[in-house]
């Protein structure tokens, strides 16, 4: 007679350091989405921050002559010499920068630089501090690095601005680091270019580390967009973190950058050689004809998002109870939402942000993610038509509150 032997089951223990964190809160929304439209679901998609357009077909070209020619080989961690170039180049000519070929880093994507660069430098205990409302990541990488995250509440009625002096009421002896996010995601607003300097010099004076992100920097649209990459006598205290997704369409694609002193640089790359290595080889080719190739097609999606930001702006502002700032950079407006709290159960951004999507099909991101309550946010990097049809459906929704 044999004996059945049951299989010993042992709990799953995850590290202290991965139970710090949560699931992104964009990424959700995009996976509850498509799960809708593997249904057949018609859904208006105005959760996902990527462009709508494609990608310049000059870039596409110098992938596909990158596979011809079989460039698919490892590269440096940091990016080949010739992509490396090409950033310090497009950097110095946009923001009259002056970095060197040793003092950038190409990653895979913006995300991956920022996690890198904050992984290297915030240890545990150490303080950071983040503008609300703030992309959905950062409190989660500093987190996980072991920092703390000090909070700085910005104005809603000031259009979400920071100011240098808002940043200077937050700094303490265990200050480590500044991030910075201008234009902001999820907010769109942006920092004077006054106030961006005050900031980093007092991170000179100080010995604290500013991160600058500045994913967005070429979609700013104020009179002149502005990066601190171009003050290069406090160059020792800051980074620079850029992204190709939005700028020329390539979010797919996955190739950031870092810019700051090499030391840094060194222990970025560092870190990256024990995880993804490289960017994909392909891809850096493509990167190249985008940095140094015609950057026409930079100004002319800057241009239709100022009337897609005019457009969604004024359309939900039509809708009773809604109230939206003028974003003046990204693409994405940020409404409050809290009015139609307390009305058929609902007591929060997530409430409404749950029942968009399941009642009418319009995919959002709620404001916690962000760090606020009242808010959602809507990506309008879409067409006009697709604004309108998610907007006459968000009217008929909170008409119905």
């Amino acid at each position: 007679m044999s004996t059945v032997v049951s299989p010993v089951t042992h709990p799953v223990r995850l590290t202290e350091r991965i139970n710090r964190i949560e699931p992104s809160a964009t990424m959700a929304v995009v996976a509850e989405a498509d799960k809708l439209r593997q249904q057949g679901i018609d859904v208006v998609d105005f959760g996902a921050g990527e462009p709508h357009f494609s990608t310049p077909q000059h870039i596409k070209d110098a992938a596909i002559a990158a596979i011809q020619a079989n460039f698919s080989k490892y590269t440096p961690v940091g990016g080949t010499a010739e992509l490396k170039d090409a950033i310090v180049h497009r950097h110095a000519v946009d923001f009259d920068s002056d970095y060197r070929r040793e003092e950038t880093a190409a990653s895979v994507g913006g995300k991956h630089a920022l996690f890198n660069v904050i992984s290297v430098l915030v240890d545990h205990g150490d303080e950071v501090i983040l503008p609300v409302p703030y992309w959905v990541s950062f409190k989660d990488m500093v987190r996980y690095a072991g920092g703390n995250c000090v909070l700085l509440q910005s104005d809603e009625s000031q259009g979400f601005r920071v100011t240098a002096d808002m940043v200077a009421h937050l700094v303490t002896p265990k200050t480590r680091l500044i991030i910075l996010n201008s234009p902001s995601n999820p907010s769109g607003a942006v920092m004077s270019a006054e106030d961006m300097t005050e900031v980093v010099r007092l991170a000179h004076q100080r010995g604290i580390w500013v991160i600058s992100d500045e994913c967005y920097v070429y979609l700013n649209y104020t009179s002149k967009r502005f990066s601190v990459g171009s003050l290069r006598e406090y160059r020792d205290r800051f980074l620079v973190v850029g992204s190709l997704s939005k700028t020329y369409a390539m979010t797919g694609w996955r190739l950031g950058f870092t810019l700051g002193p090499a030391p840094i640089i060194t222990a970025v790359q560092k870190l990256q050689s024990q995880s993804t290595s490289n960017p994909t080889s392909i891809v850096q080719k493509a990167a190249v004809a985008a940095l140094k190739g015609p950057q026409q097609c930079v100004e002319d999606m800057r241009a239709e998002y100022i009337k897609l930001r005019d457009h969604v702006v004024k359309g939900l502002r039509s809708i009773p109870g809604v109230k939206c700032t003028l974003p003046e950079g990204a693409f994405y407006a940020y409404p409050n939402v809290s009015a139609f709290f307390g009305r058929s159960g609902i007591n929060s951004a997530s409430e409404i942000a749950g029942k968009l999507l399941r009642e009418v099909h319009v995919a959002t991101v709620p404001g916690e993610g962000f760090g606020t309550k009242e808010h959602i946010r809507v990506s309008y990097a879409t067409s006009m038509a697709e604004l309108d049809r998610g907007l006459e459906r968000m009217g008929k929704f909170f008409g119905g509150l």
